[in-house]
């Protein structure tokens, strides 16, 4: 009987292994090999957004997400960065940026990269859509400023317009609850009626399908202050049910502000939905020192289980529409007719004596500053008027030769209502404790802008450069109000819970590469109310969805940024 082979056997398998390692060696690499990254950024301290002490680690970056974190000095990888010495932390979510216009003319937001801004959201009371002819119309000189066609009309065609551009940051909107009143109401100070209702309710719903994030209001402006409480349940069910946020510039912000946070309450109570006031301030020379009221309010109302938070830019001076000083009346049929207003001596005389009266259930700006030296001019569209943009309101009355309030009006009238103003309304102290709740983050409230071009030719607010290095300098590092990670967690990690973005807002696997690396000693806000339009320093890198858009901190001019759209989105 002939006995088997086995060393055949086993000659022939150890062949068929080698030829099997062989082609193995052959094959593409697996993609996802944890040992191979586009990036890694070695030597940083980690402060990973949550709000604990930083920590040491470098970090491994591929196809734009966060894939590994430890110690990755043998990994392969096509680029490192050395950040030595330096805070590694998730990109800045601007919770109220305003740069739905300004990203078409100049898609690279530098003002807000060279913050650290990655994220914005955007949409207050006033969003980019829907719009129809009408409002198209009335907002001509809008889009004529920035020398832009509105070839949308729903917030899908403007997503699909901003896709097809590219963006440098990433970008969500809310539906404004102003913006479905135009629509549907105008400008008209009355209720809609059911069927209008209806309808504004079904642009709300379109809204949230199209990737808005929520619903927004503005109260403190016309036509939004027109609609009553009833009205806002209403459209704020809509976007409850699509898995919204409601976000306010609340009614009031100075004498009747309980009252207005009241309004919010019930809102969020009625709507079942989160609430997010807007630039919480007690505003006005009167109500300095009513901020603990207004934390006790809130904290009373979560207590109860009102999922209600807010946000701060942090400066002692707001910004809005000079028009915002006339009384509500005078506003009805919008801007055309309150310059009809203002040009009538008999009605104007009439909007005087209500400014300067102190009894009034309106939102009194003229009450509330200490002087006419508390508003300084800064956007005018007409070109004439650019020599009083960055002036005091009382210079300018010298300049005229009139009082000052007649310089107000008259400043209207010639810029056709367009002109804005920082308004000197808020005390330290009421920043400062704001700024310290746990349930405050941090908004602009201010549209990306740059120092050159058509943006260029606009006096804005220190904020637009300067909000989120602003905290980190002077309240961070000068005064010792947060320490470096509660203001880090305020900048990323709660917007982002507050906004439902689940992969970004902390340095940790599986999230978006939204990353800066900053110099935590040199870190500043240059931008002042005197000289606004300087970038802020200290940030070396700064990363959108893992491409550098501040490398070695000078602008890459490239567009990694995305259009975040709200959970109810249907493609």
């Amino acid at each position: 009987m002939r006995l088997f082979n086995y060393s055949h056997v086993f000659r022939s398998l150890q062949v068929t292994l080698l030829l099997l390692g062989y082609l193995a060696s052959l094959w593409p690499q697996n993609p996802t090999s944890h040992t191979d990254f586009d990036l890694v950024i070695e030597n940083g301290r980690i402060v990973d957004g949550t709000g604990s002490p930083w920590y040491s680690g470098d970090i491994g970056i591929r196809e734009g997400k966060i894939v590994s974190i430890g110690k990755l000095s043998r990994a392969a990888r096509s680029r490192t960065i050395n950040a030595h010495g330096l805070i590694v932390a998730p990109g800045f979510i601007d919770m109220l940026g305003q740069s739905e216009l300004s990203i078409l003319v100049d898609p690279r937001a530098p003002s807000k990269t060279y913050q650290g801004i990655t994220t914005e959201i955007t949409g207050e009371g006033s969003s980019v859509a829907p719009l129809n002819d009408e409002i198209i119309r009335e907002d001509s000189a809008i889009y004529e400023h920035y020398h832009i066609t509105p070839d949308w009309r729903t917030l899908r065609q403007y997503f699909d317009r901003l896709q097809r551009q590219g963006l440098g940051i990433n970008l969500a909107t809310y539906a404004g609850a102003t913006q479905v009143r135009r629509f549907v109401v105008g400008e008209n100070d009355r209720d809609p009626t059911a069927q209008e209702l209806a309808q504004m309710k079904d642009l709300v719903r379109q809204a949230m399908l199209d990737g808005a994030v929520g619903l927004s209001t503005a109260l403190q402006y016309a036509p939004a202050m027109y609609a009553k409480t009833d009205e806002l349940v209403a459209l704020a069910k809509e976007a409850s049910d699509m898995g919204g946020v409601y976000a306010t510039h609340l009614r009031s912000e100075s004498d009747h502000i309980s009252e207005a946070i009241d309004e919010a309450i019930r809102i969020g109570r009625e709507a079942k939905i989160p609430v997010e006031i807007w630039h919480i301030k007690a505003a006005g020379k009167n109500n300095w020192g009513r901020m603990s009221q207004i934390v006790a309010k809130v904290n009373l109302a979560r207590q109860e289980g009102v999922d209600i938070a807010a946000d701060t830019y942090a400066y002692l001076a707001g910004m809005n529409s000079l028009s915002a000083f006339i009384p509500p009346w005078a506003h009805e049929g919008g801007d055309e007719k309150l310059i009809e207003r203002l040009k009538d001596p008999v009605v104007r005389a009439q909007i005087r004596a209500q400014m300067l009266s102190t009894h009034g259930d309106w939102e009194n700006e003229w009450q509330e500053i200490r002087s006419p030296d508390d508003v300084l001019i800064g956007v005018v569209r007409n070109p004439l008027l650019m020599p009083v943009s960055g002036k005091r309101l009382s210079d300018i009355a010298k300049m005229w030769n009139e009082d000052p309030i007649n310089a107000l009006f008259d400043l209207l009238v010639k810029d056709d209502a367009h002109t804005h103003a920082a308004v000197f309304m808020m005390s330290e102290p009421d920043v400062i404790l704001a700024l310290q709740q746990p349930w405050v983050s941090v908004g602009t409230d201010y549209e990306g802008t740059q120092p050159d071009g058509i943006l260029g030719k606009e006096h804005p607010h220190p904020r637009a450069y300067g909000t989120f290095p602003h905290i980190l300098n002077r309240y961070v590092r000068q005064e010792h109000i947060l320490t470096l990670e509660e203001a880090i967690r305020k900048f990323t990690s709660l917007p982002a819970q507050r906004m439902r973005l689940p992969d970004r807002g902390l340095v940790k696997p599986g999230m978006w590469a939204d990353l800066v690396i900053f110099d935590p000693i040199s870190v500043t806000d240059a931008a002042t109310f005197q000289d606004p339009t300087q970038f802020s320093r200290g940030m070396e890198f700064v990363l959108v969805n893992g491409i550098s858009v501040i490398d070695e901190g000078k602008m890459t001019n490239e567009t990694p940024g995305k259009i975040i759209r709200g959970p109810a989105y249907t493609p």
